[in-house]
């Protein structure tokens, strides 16, 4: 299976030791993730560093080189206890937000990015949750990729192309076919985790594709029996993570 990569909760302020000690790990392998990146972050829990003067230009420079940008919600502030229509959480920054408001926080936050120079049709939607108005209004606005669902491919539902992400890595790996997204969050990596996703990912290098490659991949059309079967998958992976957390 041909795995790409997605930095979730990038912002002047994140862990920046250890999105550079992943960064260095990438560009030993010459892979290029898709990074998301929050445009106006007011949630608490990603404050992790001083923020960086260069933060925007950094970015702008990433995208340049390959690496691929999304925008990855607004403010980052979970405000509904709604799953959405991908409920791998159940709660949200979009999901059960009004049409009109939704459309305000996506207008908003590609102001911010186009402010600085960079363009992007990928939506990374915080924990994952949003709704047919997010939907709605990420069209609107020239959205038509979301980083998200399960799916051994690309899919388009809803006038969208979805680009899965992994139900579980160590089964995805051992798959000979298809193509899914790594989920990284570098803020909540120690250096046993780290050394640990290093292997891992230098053990499977072969199966490592750039996020840029994984756009090119054709994509299939997902009917109501695919979504339908997505939506309790992502339940069933909401309840195992839950358990594990309660066995450690």
């Amino acid at each position: 299976m041909q795995i790409a990569i997605r930095m979730d909760d990038i912002t002047p302020d994140m862990d920046w030791e250890r999105f550079r000690a992943f960064k260095e790990i990438l560009d030993k392998l010459n892979i290029k993730p898709l990074i998301g990146v929050v445009p106006d972050n007011r949630d608490d829990n990603l404050h992790r560093s001083n923020a960086a003067d260069d933060f925007w230009s950094y970015i702008k420079e990433l995208q340049d080189n390959g690496w691929c940008v999304a925008l990855h919600g607004y403010q980052h502030v979970y405000t509904t206890k709604r799953g959405g229509l991908f409920p791998l959480n159940r709660f949200s920054e979009f999901a059960g937000i009004s049409l009109s408001e939704q459309r305000m926080m996506i207008q908003k936050g590609t102001e911010i990015l186009k402010h600085h120079g960079i363009d992007t049709e990928i939506f990374m939607s915080p924990a994952h949750s949003y709704d047919r108005n997010t939907l709605k209004a990420l069209k609107e606005f020239g959205y038509n990729k979301i980083t998200d669902g399960f799916g051994r491919r690309p899919y388009r539902w809803q006038g969208m192309t979805f680009y899965p992400i992994s139900f579980m890595l160590s089964r995805s790996i051992k798959k000979r076919s298809g193509m899914t997204t790594m989920v990284v969050h570098t803020n909540e990596i120690n250096d046993v985790k780290m050394k640990s996703l290093e292997e891992l990912l230098y053990e499977h290098s072969d199966s490592l594709i750039s996020y840029e490659d994984f756009l090119k991949a054709e994509s299939v059309d997902r009917g109501f029996f695919g979504y339908s079967a997505e939506y309790l998958m992502a339940i069933m992976k909401r309840i195992l993570v839950k358990l594990k957390s309660l066995i450690q």
